[in-house]
């Protein structure tokens, strides 16, 4: 199992839960894919794309769960991310925890082999 992990707001995935349906943050949808990243990459994702956010969660996922949609293309200095060409069910989370500040303006990681 390859997890991989999405970085939203609180509101985008409440939405989704209550929808039953997660179609992608805005600039997933302006990509034309979801944005997601490794263990290895999501603390870099966090302090390039989310800096200073507060109310943000951290899901992780199984990549292989998703199936054909999931590419790994090259993206920030060639590093291959993966992107997810479909909409997924937030149900098929594997966890979600709170993605909060630390008092030096970084966002503390849970646990990411959990």
């Amino acid at each position: 199992m390859t997890v991989i992990f999405k970085i939203l707001t609180r509101n985008l995935w409440d939405e989704a839960v209550s929808r039953g349906r997660f179609d992608g943050a805005p600039v997933d949808l302006a990509d034309g894919y979801i944005h997601f990243s490794t263990a290895e990459q999501v603390r870099e994702t966090a302090a390039k794309h989310f800096a200073g956010q507060e109310d943000l969660l951290l899901a992780a996922f199984d990549s292989e769960a998703f199936g054909q949609p999931v590419k790994w293309e090259p993206s920030r200095g060639g590093a291959l991310f993966p992107h997810l060409y479909a909409s997924f069910d937030p149900a098929c989370a594997l966890w979600v925890e709170a993605l909060p500040l630390g008092p030096d303006g970084q966002h503390v990681f849970p646990e990411l082999t959990k």
